[in-house]
């Protein structure tokens, strides 16, 4: 499936200068490419529309399962990263 037929190249000064007017263009549907030096470099595209409708429970049940270790706790070097005490 085709999101946007419409692609705009900007570089990243403009964009700055008018992320607003970008964005709504996004929303729109069209695709900016985003460029430093008019090399592009990123993409600023819109988001598929959510489906409204919820997911039900229970669609992976049997697919997969999940071990004891799973459940335990976490290595301390490894909370450690979480907490910011490595880098």
């Amino acid at each position: 499936m085709v999101s946007s037929l419409v692609v705009t190249l900007v570089n990243l000064h403009q964009a700055k200068t008018h992320l607003s007017k970008y964005l709504q263009r996004a929303e729109r549907g069209e695709t900016i490419i985003l460029c430093r030096h008019n090399k592009p470099i990123a993409e600023l595209r819109p988001l598929p529309k959510p489906s409204g409708k919820r997911r039900q429970f229970g669609q992976c049940k049997g697919r997969f399962s999940l071990g004891p270790e799973f459940f335990e706790p976490l290595p301390g070097e490894l909370l450690a990263y979480f907490s910011g005490n490595k880098a």
